[in-house]
C-alpha cells in the first residue's frame, strides 16, 4: 500500500508527464514539428514512412493536446488525489485505444506511449493507506 504522500507524488508526476508529452499536440505548428520528428525516428529503424498529415488529423491531435493539457493543469492546481483515480481510468481507456490501433497497423512507436500509459494507470490505481482527500490548500473552482 502507498502512503498518501507517495500517492500525491505519483499523481502529480503523471500530470507533469502529460504536460511534457502532450503540449506539442496542442497547436498546429507544434504538431507539425512533432510529426516531422516522428517521421525521422520512424525511418531510423527502417519502418515504413509515417502517413501524411491532413487537416482532420491535425484537428483531432490539437483537440487531444488541448484537453490533456487542461486536465493536467487542473490536476496540479486542485491537488486532489481523487483526480488521480479518474486519471487511472482514463489511462486504461487510452491504453485500450492504443492496443486497438496497434492491432490495426499503427506505428510500433506507439508501444513507448502504451507502456507509459499502463504504468501511470497502474500506479494511480494502487491502494492507499489513508483515505484520499484533497490538500488543505485545495483551490476552489470559480
Amino acid at each position: 500500500m502507498l502512503s498518501s504522500q507517495t500517492y500525491r507524488r505519483i499523481y502529480r508526476a503523471s500530470a507533469w508527464y502529460d504536460i511534457i508529452v502532450t503540449w506539442p499536440f496542442a497547436t498546429p505548428i507544434t504538431f507539425a514539428m512533432v510529426w516531422i520528428i516522428f517521421g525521422h525516428v520512424h525511418a531510423f529503424p527502417g519502418l515504413s514512412p509515417m502517413p501524411p498529415v491532413n487537416a482532420m488529423m491535425v484537428l483531432f491531435a490539437n483537440f487531444f493536446g488541448t484537453v490533456v493539457l487542461i486536465w493536467s493543469v487542473l490536476r496540479l492546481r486542485l491537488n486532489n488525489p481523487v483526480l488521480g483515480r479518474y486519471d487511472a481510468v482514463g489511462r486504461m481507456l487510452f491504453s485500450l485505444w492504443m492496443i486497438n490501433a496497434l492491432m490495426h497497423g499503427a506505428t510500433p512507436l506507439l508501444y513507448v506511449f502504451l507502456i507509459a500509459e499502463i504504468g501511470w494507470g497502474i500506479a494511480q490505481a494502487l491502494p492507499v493507506k489513508s483515505p484520499l482527500v484533497a490538500d488543505e490548500n485545495e483551490h476552489a473552482i470559480g
